[in-house]
């Protein structure tokens, strides 16, 4: 197709076309151009019929109100109609009444239940055009996302809150508190009943103010209707007369009852609802359903913060419980013997090891005493002293000679150990002491691999049992080893584990305490009462350590303060010097 071909069509802008000469091609530059005629006149477009411009603004989201220079409204679209039926044409648009429209002030205004917006365009002739929009939708939308946010945060602070505390005690005292003001004026929360006693926590608002906690206690069967049946995990719904049982348990300070709004919302635990949450404000901001689902929300989070707090409580008395059972028990007090304990297990938190000592009272007035390790330490550990201390209490009444009494145990415990796999063994020692006549003592004692003690004597001088053995619950005879010691008043026995000598310290801090360290730190204390020697053996050691790890700690001493005798009240931190003790006993 060429040029020629569509030269004569009609282009289809509604213009005819107009015939053109034959132009030469622009390649040849011998045909000289000729002249051209003038163009005929273009015939004239066609009128369509003008569109009624009602028609074009039926479909206008908004709607249009023209008014002339003296405000009379002139033209009313039907959206406008429809927005605005007091708006009539021919009469003053200020006499319609319609708020953001009288009194010339464009903005945003209610009508009619309906968010409506206008805004005033001026047009030629002093006339102008309002422009009306319906913004119901947009701005409940708009609204509802805003409140949702700040349903959102206020959840997300909760919980960040709520996350911290593991004390039932803070933990409810923080869910009432963070309750206040966004959910309620006043929040009570009252946790399930315990030993037939609820505790409740309440904290109020004033003003602007901060608000205010407190507790108290409550029989449960003096709990309100409402807030028993909250806790079985019903939720009432007849808050008028919940209002009124609030009132009347004195719970809603400053809130009346005919001007006040309350829901009760149970927080879920475990089994069963771990506590109520009562919420009462002022009527004037009456609980919606947003409102009310937002409060369970909040009661999920805060349920689930004192259900591990609980928890957290209910293990940590057990713990305390166990630990106070595993504890070393203080001798039984004897004739004639004073005793001396110090303990510091290698895990302070736990406050359990594995060294133990005790003393159990014989018939024949004598005492059974024993300081021993176990392998291990910790919990597993302490356990296992705790299986080895229950087998002494009921092997000692059986047999009393050390000896004989140690071999029982490690029977005891090799079937004890084979039985639960544990592979477990401990180091002891274990004796007799039994009061003389002239006040001294006999200390018979059976060594099961431990560390020998030590013997002050009143002269100063610091004696080493020779004291052995072999491990007891290791092998099914083990080689006991037996000594006899006597203990002249005033003569005090030391035994100690080796959580003591194998302390390590020092300049460096890897050196060991060492035997010859214990017996520098205790010569020249032979007056000393056995609870302060075992303190200063346990502080001596300590100094060393200069707070690093160590091994469980343990001391037993045990002093001859004759029949009837008991020790000196005065405790000498220091030893004093040779002359001056010489002075005093010619002084005496």
């Amino acid at each position: 197709m060429t040029a020629t071909d569509v030269r004569d069509w009609d282009p289809g802008d509604g213009r005819l076309p107009t015939p053109s000469t034959t132009r030469s091609p622009a390649w040849s530059a011998d045909v000289t151009p000729r002249s051209t005629a003038a163009l005929p006149p273009l015939a004239p477009d066609r009128d369509p019929a003008a569109p009624d411009w009602f028609e074009v603004v039926e479909h206008f989201r908004e709607g249009l109100v023209v008014c002339d220079a003296d405000g009379v409204v002139r033209h009313v679209s039907p959206v406008a109609e429809r927005l605005l039926p007091e708006v009539t044409p021919g009469e003053l648009l200020s006499a319609a009444g319609v708020p953001g429209l009288s009194d010339g002030d464009a903005g945003g205004f209610t009508h009619h239940g309906r968010r409506l917006t206008a805004r005033q365009v001026p047009l030629s002739g002093a006339r102008c055009c309002w422009y009306v929009e319906d913004v119901t939708d947009s701005v409940s939308r708009a609204d509802a996302l805003l409140a949702e946010r700040a349903r959102s945060a206020f959840l997300a602070v909760v919980g960040d809150k709520l996350g911290n505390p593991l004390h039932p005690d803070r933990a409810a005292a923080a869910v009432v508190r963070l309750a206040v003001p966004t959910l309620a004026e006043v929040a009570v929360l009252v946790l399930a009943p315990r030993g037939g006693r609820a505790r409740w926590w309440r904290a109020s608002r004033t003003d602007d103010e901060a608000p205010t906690v407190d507790s108290g206690v409550l029989a449960g069967g003096d709990l309100p209707t409402a807030i028993a049946d909250g806790l079985t995990g019903v939720e009432p719904h007849a808050v008028d007369w919940l209002v009124e049982q609030a009132v009347d348990a004195g719970w809603l300070p400053g809130l009346a009852g005919a001007e006040s709004a309350a829901r009760v919302v149970p927080l879920p635990g475990r089994d069963a609802p771990v506590g109520v949450l009562l919420v009462a404000r002022r009527s004037t901001r009456w609980y919606d359903e947003a409102d009310v689902e937002l409060a369970r929300a909040f009661a999920a989070r805060a349920g689930a913060a004192l259900t591990t707090a609980l928890l957290y409580r209910d293990q940590a008395e057990v713990a305390d419980t166990l630990q106070a059972s595993l504890l070393p028990v203080e001798p039984a007090e004897a004739a004639g013997v004073q005793w001396g304990t110090a303990y510091r297990p290698a895990q302070a938190g736990l406050r359990i090891g594995g060294d133990f000592y005790g003393s159990h009272r014989l018939a024949d007035g004598g005492s059974v005493f024993f300081l021993g390790d176990v392998s291990g330490k910790g919990v597993e550990a302490a356990v296992f002293t705790g299986q080895l201390r229950q087998c002494l209490q009921a092997l000692h009444r059986l047999e009393s000679h050390p000896g004989r009494l140690l071999r029982l145990l490690n029977d005891a415990l090799l079937e004890t150990t084979q039985a639960h796999g544990q592979g477990r063994f401990a180091t002891m020692v274990l004796g007799v002491a039994r009061p003389q006549r002239d006040g001294g003592l006999t200390l018979t004692m059976a060594g099961g691999g431990h560390l020998p003690p030590l013997v002050l004597r009143t002269s100063g001088e610091v004696e080493s049992v020779p004291l052995s053995g072999m491990l007891i619950g290791v092998v099914p005879d083990p080689r006991v080893g037996e000594v006899t010691v006597r203990l002249e008043p005033g003569e005090t026995c030391l035994l100690y584990s080796d959580g003591v000598t194998e302390a390590r310290g020092g300049r460096r801090g890897d050196e060991q305490f060492g035997t010859e360290r214990l017996v520098a730190a205790v010569t020249g204390c032979q007056r000393m009462p056995a609870p302060a020697l075992a303190e200063r053996v346990e502080q001596v050691t300590c100094d060393w350590l200069a707070h690093g790890d160590h091994d469980d700690i343990a001391v037993l001493a045990l002093r001859a303060t004759g029949l009837g005798g008991r020790g000196s009240r005065h405790l000498h931190s220091v030893p004093a010097q040779a002359g001056t003790d010489r002075q005093r006993e010619t002084d005496a």
